[in-house]
């Protein structure tokens, strides 16, 4: 069985391993991490010999520790990282270049539209009609967006939103609400299979699959990290945030917001969360809260969408795909019959 795992902003672990009655058995760590002394690696492979195939992360982690020797260093990855790998190669994970990757990358959607396009499209990856895929959206208005278990009361000014035309909408993912304009924005959802994500939390994969941006950010000359739970960040500030949904049958959907620009004096008129955080502070607090990839990088918001796509399609491979016909009149099913319905947007008052 093998098994690997990009440690975010790291190196590359590996894992090969056997189950012999239920035992992890010739296991060999590999990778392009630095490790001193020499002979730590095969420390490692020896404590994790003979340890049950059900053992959690955690506790092969520990082992991990305990057999490196005194004053060992690890450069580019972790006990963590190497106990990932293993639990990989035991679950059947899938890496990222063993999928045929699409990109979705149609003209603007209303943001009802999009919600059910997210819940559309996890599904035909899912029932394995689609290939995992990239959606890269574009917005018809503006919105917000709250997140699966927010209170619409606790969240909006309903008259806020009024003054500016400022649709509210629900997803189908935690997380917290989210303000979008056109032009301002840039989002993106990746629909995966489980396997992708095998081995990882949920915190963990939060990073994992999201790892490919910190690298097209960095190209672009801002250097950013993720901040835990789901925030990517730089030293001037946010700069997006993510949310999930994992399906019954584990199919992973993880969607991003970035903030290409932003007026934070709407946005503390629609949002109460904001407001509420901020009182007392000022504009200037808020703008800071959130810097903009348009100041970051000085490049035109299509400049920087593109080289992202790039970096993606350079990384793992990515073919130009679009919506069919039937997965646009599922979408509109669906933003019916559930997306613009009051009981779904208040089902949280």
């Amino acid at each position: 069985m093998h098994g690997e795992y990009k440690v975010p902003g790291g190196k590359l672990v590996a894992a090969d391993v056997e189950i012999d009655e239920g035992r992890l058995s010739r296991v060999r760590i590999s990778g392009d991490f630095f490790l001193e002394p020499d002979e730590a690696l095969a420390a490692v492979d020896a404590a994790l010999t003979g340890r049950s195939a059900d053992e959690d992360a955690a506790g092969l982690a520990a082992a991990v520790r305990q057999a490196l020797p005194a004053g060992a260093t690890l450069l580019g990855f972790s006990p963590d990282s190497v106990a990932i790998a293993v639990r990989r190669a035991v679950g059947g994970a899938s890496g990222w270049d063993d999928h045929d990757w699409q990109l979705v990358r149609t003209g603007p959607q209303s943001p009802l539209m999009h919600m059910a396009l997210d819940e559309v499209l996890a599904r035909e990856v899912g029932a394995g009609r689609r290939p995992p895929t990239l959606r890269v959206w574009d917005w018809a208005s503006s919105a917000v967006i709250i997140g699966s278990f927010q209170s619409l009361a606790n969240e909006v000014d309903p008259a806020g939103a009024a003054a500016h035309g400022v649709e509210v909408v629900r997803r189908i993912s935690g997380g917290g609400a989210m303000f979008v304009e056109p032009g301002n924005t840039i989002t993106y959802s990746l629909y995966a299979p489980a396997s992708l994500v095998e081995g990882l939390s949920f915190a963990e994969s939060y990073a994992f699959l999201d790892d490919w941006v910190l690298v097209a950010l960095g190209e672009l000359g801002v250097k950013a990290w993720y901040q835990p739970l789901n925030d990517i960040a730089t030293e001037a500030g946010k700069i997006a945030g993510a949310a999930q949904k994992r399906l019954a049958d584990g199919t992973v959907l993880h969607h991003v917001t970035m903030a290409y620009d932003i007026d934070a004096a709407k946005m503390l008129q629609v949002l109460r969360i904001g407001r509420e955080k901020l009182r007392g502070k000022g504009l200037a607090s808020a703008a800071k809260r959130v810097d903009p990839l348009r100041r970051q990088t000085g490049l035109p918001r299509e400049q920087v969408v593109d080289a992202m796509v790039a970096t993606f399609r350079g990384q793992y491979g990515l073919a130009d795909s679009d919506l069919s016909a039937e997965e646009v009149r599922r979408a509109e099913d669906l933003v019916r019959d559930k997306f613009a319905t009051r009981a779904w947007l208040e089902r949280i008052p």
